[in-house]
């Protein structure tokens, strides 16, 4: 008798979805019905002639309803660990959205950074590797930016950057840093933030309008 049972993917896209809320990180997750993990990472598998990228933002898109602010891959993941379409090998991505912006469709959740449920092996290590990613990325992306708003304060902007270095930086050294590097501009917008005098608008400059990207110097952290 023919085995009619279906076969596993090649490979398929997994994209791990990360936004800041409520001062730490969280991915998005979506609920499972028949696999052995209640909570699996966004993944499909790739349309034939489907490239890898235009794949990714599929899967991305397919999970917000929109397209992510800011993309990249990761790594392809071919260890041997289960996944949960059985696939032989995982490309995944990562895929930055603003918290206020994210609205995920029927089914997905997000959770924690540090507090996420169990996942299959392949995609626990995915998260794994994205989170390094992340702050292996952060002096050479503009991944602060893609998780705020098109305008924030210079506070808001310090405070996603302790977010993702896990540390404190020093207020008049990260804005001369942030200066030197010619990476914001002001708008002439201003918050209110709180008893003190308002706040002004920053967005992130693009690079027709200012000079070369230098990066920023975290040389200048709190112990």
């Amino acid at each position: 008798m023919r085995d009619r049972s279906p076969k596993p993917a090649a490979y398929t896209v997994d994209v791990v979805v990360v936004t800041a809320m409520g001062g730490e990180l969280a991915i998005l997750l979506s609920r499972n019905s028949t696999e052995r993990e209640r909570w699996s990472l966004p993944w499909r598998v790739p349309q034939t002639g489907e490239m890898l990228d235009t794949a990714s933002g599929r899967v991305a898109q397919d999970a917000l309803g929109d397209p992510p602010i800011w993309m990249e891959q990761v790594g392809a993941f071919g260890d041997g660990k289960r996944h949960p379409g059985d696939a032989d090998v995982s490309v995944a991505y990562v895929a930055l959205v603003p918290h206020e912006t994210a609205s995920p469709r029927s089914g997905y959740t997000w959770f924690p950074v540090g507090d996420i449920p169990p996942l299959s092996p392949r995609q626990r290590a995915m998260v794994e590797a994205t989170t390094k990613t992340i702050e292996g990325r952060l002096d050479q992306a503009p991944i602060a930016f893609r998780l705020l708003p098109p305008t924030f304060t210079l506070s808001e902007l310090q405070q996603m950057y302790e977010l993702l270095l896990g540390k404190r930086l020093h207020k008049a050294s990260f804005r001369r840093a942030l200066q030197g590097a010619w990476l914001v501009e002001p708008t002439d917008e201003w918050r209110s933030e709180g008893r003190g005098r308002p706040a002004q608008l920053f967005r992130y400059a693009p690079k027709k309008r200012r000079r070369p990207h230098r990066g920023i110097r975290f040389d200048f952290l709190y112990p």
